[in-house]
């Protein structure tokens, strides 16, 4: 006799999700319950000694942090001492001196205030500098992917000749492998005979031209960001497109028989119908900008002057280049709360929209 299992019954359930929650246990939740468990250990991949309990100190080397205000040199009768570059202060060297408790600290960031000269230090800045870097990226890149995303569905959505070949054109990069694109964008961001720089002394003429631009800090990040943007767009672009084509064309026929013109239809039909689109493809570009580590692996390494460093490289080169694993697993693992609140922030905020 045979028996006929619903689609509600628990041994119906347990057969099609079991393998799906199989694999999620074994290469997700068990890793990270492995590396949580590491971050209270002093794990290295290759040691002669033993691997041992040492609590919170990673969490502790790791978040360890003061805010320092530190007053300028004065001369005998008290007077500020000033040079060419302004007022002068002590070195940290001398500072930790003569603060025995400063020092296993390092200036992570720092600012003049008046006459004040405020520092950020920590026992790790590099791991603050990653960071500021990885949310600077994201704020780079999200505007740059998505609004060019943007643009490129508006522009391929149109009755147009050719319109499958340019969305296969720029849809190409995304299917490039990254570390081949960071490859190829080294070597048009090349000082001497890169192809922007040749293009630049084309355009004015002065054969001196062109920055330095993986070579100098301020140039550095954004042009890893221009990059990306560039390899990720056509993916955002697909998904802008599909939720173009599901706007009904009614409602642009309706609104240009009211006479909205074309920037109006953009703003009430097509920004309100890819509300949704617009949420997904913000969420999902932020996650992957967070996870940025290929181009700056391949591009910078980190520098010049960690200005390229993120929380991800920072990790992955503690845990497997230094071989540190106890203190990279504690790095990974900090981060990922970070990420997590972070998400749940955008999840509160987007449902607050959505029930406005």
């Amino acid at each position: 006799m045979k028996t006929i299992l619903g689609r509600d019954h628990p041994l119906a359930i347990a057969g099609f999700a079991g393998p799906a929650l199989l694999l999620f246990g074994v290469f997700i939740l068990l890793p990270l319950l492995l590396a949580a468990a590491v971050t209270f250990t002093n794990h290295r991949l290759v040691s002669p000694e033993p691997t041992r309990y040492v609590g919170l100190e990673n969490y502790a080397r790791l978040l360890a942090l003061k805010v320092v205000a530190v007053e300028p040199l004065r001369d005998a009768a008290g007077a500020t001492l000033r040079d060419e570059d302004g007022v002068r202060f002590p070195t940290w060297r001398q500072t930790r001196r003569a603060r025995p408790g400063l020092a296993d600290y390092r200036p992570a960031w720092q600012f003049q205030l008046g006459e004040r000269r405020v520092v950020l230090a920590a026992t790790d800045p590099l791991f603050y500098r990653s960071l500021i870097n990885t949310f600077l990226f994201a704020l780079l890149v999200l505007p740059l992917q998505c609004g060019g995303a943007l643009g490129l569905a508006l522009l391929v959505n149109q009755r147009s000749a050719g319109r499958i070949f340019f969305r296969t054109v720029y849809f190409a990069p995304v299917v490039t492998s990254m570390v081949v694109a960071s490859i190829v964008w080294s070597f048009m961001l090349n000082t001497d005979r890169g192809m922007i720089n040749e293009l630049l002394r084309a355009v004015t003429g002065d054969p001196n031209v062109g920055p330095d631009w993986l070579g100098e800090s301020r140039y550095a990040l954004p042009a890893i960001a221009v990059m990306s943007a560039w390899q990720g767009a056509g993916f955002q672009m697909l998904v802008f497109l599909a939720g173009l084509q599901s706007i009904s064309p009614e409602l642009y026929e309706a609104a240009t028989l009211m006479g909205a013109n074309a920037w109006q239809r953009f703003v009430h039909v097509t920004l309100p119908g890819l509300r949704n689109t617009i949420v997904f493809v913000i969420v999902s570009t932020l996650l992957l900008a967070f996870g940025l580590f290929t181009q700056v692996d391949v591009m910078t390494q980190g520098g010049p002057l960690d200005s390229t460093t993120t929380v991800v490289y920072h990790a992955v080169r503690t845990g497997f280049r230094q071989q540190d694993i106890g203190y990279g697993s504690t790095i990974a693992m900090v981060f990922f709360g970070i990420v997590l609140l972070v998400s749940v922030l955008q999840h509160v905020l987007v449902a607050k929209g959505g029930h406005e």
